[in-house]
């Protein structure tokens, strides 16, 4: 297990929200934009760096720079989440991560203890690569050992980590907890 003050949290918050009609990460759920859920959680774990990737003048900006992420802007999100992830996983590199933990600014009901659990999974030996398991089925969040990151960088589109994910020592969850919001009928 690596020491959490080596490990990065990175908020992949510059998605297009082509299915939702709006911008999904600026929707109110509980009194707080979607993408501040995950945010807050992130910044709960003590990690030694805090990243989201996000498109040019969010207004999430702002509240995610005072939960104390370093916020990376891409250029050009419609290029998909693995440019988001490729900037993301670069800036983690610079900074001299060992490990970074990976979640979706769209998935806001993962909890604390899920977060915590992958984190605790990890083992650059024997678990380079840790996934949320749902059912059987490997997913996000998920966490990276540093020795993957130039295979982060290399996805196209929306494929993001799907092909690493698939050989990662798995921590269930709660099936409800890894829902994400596509939809306006998916917040809740």
């Amino acid at each position: 297990m690596t020491d959490r003050a080596e490990v990065a949290v990175l908020l992949l918050a510059a998605g297009q929200s082509g299915r939702f009609g709006s911008d999904k990460l600026l929707a109110p759920l509980g009194g707080a934009p979607v993408a501040l859920h995950a945010a807050r959680r992130l910044a709960e774990l003590g990690t030694g760096w805090k990243i989201a990737v996000c498109r040019e003048a969010s207004p999430l900006n702002r509240d995610l720079g005072a939960l104390g992420f370093d916020i990376v802007v891409n250029p050009e999100p419609s290029r998909g989440l693995s440019s988001s992830l490729a900037l993301g996983i670069e800036r983690a590199d610079t900074v001299g991560a060992r490990a970074v933990l990976v979640a979706l600014g769209d998935m806001p009901f993962v909890s604390p203890a899920h977060f915590a659990a992958l984190v605790a999974a990890f083992d650059p030996v024997t678990a380079p690569i840790v996934a949320s398991d749902r059912a059987g089925v490997a997913m996000p969040p998920a966490l990276f050992d540093k020795t993957v990151f130039a295979d982060l960088r290399k996805g196209e589109g929306d494929e993001g980590a799907r092909a690493l994910i698939r050989r990662a020592a798995l921590v269930a969850a709660d099936p409800n907890e890894l829902a994400d919001i596509d939809r306006p009928d998916d917040i809740r």
